[in-house]
């Protein structure tokens, strides 16, 4: 996974509630395609016209917000069904964080597992930015001081778990970060064996 640290770039305003899963990426795309296949059909719904044309209007598809790393959304992106693939699309289209009021919640989990920083802030906040940036002046997420910097120089701080900030930070999902302590888990279950051994199976206890 790709360490999160600072990202710079233009925020592209999706000003859209109620934004899920299905319109993030369409469930007939993830049986027939890779994770790294996803970022050309991702907002498909809203990038698109039937004729799968690009449409001009949409905020993705115009010169300032074109590969935008920052996405800013309405309340409850993401919910929906639970499909993991709604954050590979996100991130095949070269976006890093999405900022909202508020998120379906295992959306909001599994942008943590795969390196996309989720940052949630009071609608009015959200709307400031929004035009604020709405020329497409860089925006600066810094999660090291989980802080964004605005166009004009101000700064909007924010709030991150703090395991899963320094997950980000450190490129690792929940396995990752677990692995880390990968001595200590050793060291309990060769213990755990010796006080226990009715607990472990046979193949468990001959493991160095």
């Amino acid at each position: 996974m790709t360490p999160f640290t600072t990202v710079v770039g233009p925020a592209a305003p999706l000003m859209r509630d109620n934004v899920d899963t299905d319109v993030i990426i369409r469930i007939e795309r993830l049986t027939s395609l890779g994770r790294n296949e996803l970022g050309p059909y991702a907002l498909e719904a809203l990038r698109l016209r039937a004729d799968g044309s690009e449409d001009p209007g949409f905020v993705l598809n115009q010169p300032p917000f074109r590969g935008a790393p920052i996405l800013l959304a309405g309340s409850n992106f993401g919910c929906g069904s639970s499909r993991e693939g709604a954050v590979w699309a996100l991130m095949g289209l070269d976006v890093r964080c999405v900022i909202a009021p508020s998120f379906g919640d295992i959306f909001f989990s599994n942008c943590f597992q795969n390196g996309l920083l989720p940052i949630r802030l009071p609608a009015p906040t959200v709307e400031r930015l929004a035009a604020a940036c709405a020329g497409g002046a860089p925006v600066t997420v810094d999660l090291q001081q989980c802080v964004l910097r605005t166009p004009d120089n101000s700064t909007v701080p924010f709030t991150v778990d703090a395991l899963r900030r320094e997950g980000l930070l450190k490129g690792l999902d929940d396995i990752g970060l677990t692995l880390q302590h990968d001595d200590a888990i050793r060291t309990w279950q060769r213990e755990d064996r010796i006080r226990r051994p009715w607990a472990w199976p046979a193949a468990a206890l001959e493991r160095p």
